[in-house]
């Protein structure tokens, strides 16, 4: 498993365990985690992990298995805390040490969360859902080194002169005076420019860095760059809680919803083709979801809240 997965099947095995112990599980709570154990051989590994620290530590920890647990909010603060239990335990191999690192870094969010933050120097930046970046100040260069997820610039400007860079494990994007947007995920990552420009240098390019205009975005890994591709309407609306869409694929859609919620959204087959435009909420998923039965010839089908399928209507 990559790091990426590793840290979201714990996160979905963590979200099964405090639903579970929170109250009396319903028979369809049962057969929505029974589906998630068998979807994937992951699954199961990552709910041994849960079971084996149950035997050795009596609890996972004490105050998440709690029936009084009440509200979103409590829930996600006892999933965040499984999630940290599990990911500090080991037994992922050297795999581990990446979303380890990220629970230790400066600045951090979690599913579903955004912040916003000013750093010394004047400039600004925000993190999406599921982040993590280290600030690194010094004489030289001002750096930002995003570990996972997605960040945006505003860049001021320095008296010293220093150079901004966000390092990344593709790469790195160095502000040519700058506001900008960078995503990691899966060893692959995107950068969109809103204003002035950026270079772009894979980790293991040898040639000349690529310079990114305004209005473009363009993707790479660590051997190379591909070719700059015009912004799309709403670029960057995450930042004010939104999804901007044109013309995207349903499938496409409801994996970019899923990067904002805890559980497990399936879209089917037989609808992952279907198109659609519009804006959608991403701090009420839930609301984005009917949207879309709203607008298409689908149907949201929820077992639990940590289990949904999008279905033919």
């Amino acid at each position: 498993m990559s790091d990426t997965l590793d840290r979201q099947v714990l996160e979905a095995a963590a979200t099964w365990y405090v639903q579970l112990n929170a109250a009396p599980p319903s028979d369809a709570e049962r057969q929505a985690w029974r589906a998630w154990l068998e979807l994937h051989p992951a699954h199961a590994q990552a709910w041994a992990r849960v079971e084996k620290l149950q035997r050795q530590l009596g609890s996972v920890p004490r105050d998440v298995a709690l029936p009084t647990l009440a509200g979103v909010r409590a829930r996600r603060r006892a999933v965040l805390k499984t999630l940290a239990v599990l990911l500090a335990a080991g037994g992922l191999g050297l795999g581990a040490r990446e979303p380890l690192r990220g629970w230790m870094a400066d600045y951090r969010t979690a599913r579903g969360e955004r912040r916003r933050l000013t750093l010394v120097d004047g400039s600004r930046l925000d993190l999406n859902t599921a982040s993590a970046v280290d600030v690194v100040f010094d004489a030289g260069l001002r750096q930002i080194l995003l570990r996972h997820g997605e960040i945006l610039v505003e860049t001021a400007a320095d008296p010293a002169g220093r150079p901004f860079v966000v390092h990344l494990p593709e790469g790195s994007v160095r502000a040519l005076g700058t506001r900008f947007s960078v995503r990691s995920e899966d060893g692959r990552a995107r950068v969109a420019v809103f204003e002035h420009a950026v270079e772009i240098r894979p980790a293991h390019w040898a040639g000349a860095p690529l310079r990114l205009e305004a209005g473009a975005w363009a993707a790479f890994d660590a051997q190379g760059a591909g070719r700059p591709v015009p912004l799309a309407v709403g670029e960057g609306a995450w930042r004010q809680g939104m999804l901007s869409v044109v013309d995207w694929r349903l499938g496409d859609l409801v994996a970019e919803l899923a990067r904002y919620r805890p559980g497990h959204i399936r879209c089917a087959d037989s609808v992952a083709d279907l198109r659609l435009s519009g804006a959608f909420s991403l701090d009420d998923t839930d609301l984005a979801l009917e949207n879309l039965a709203a607008s298409l010839p689908v149907r949201v089908r929820y077992l639990t809240r940590y289990w949904v399928s999008v279905e033919p209507a």
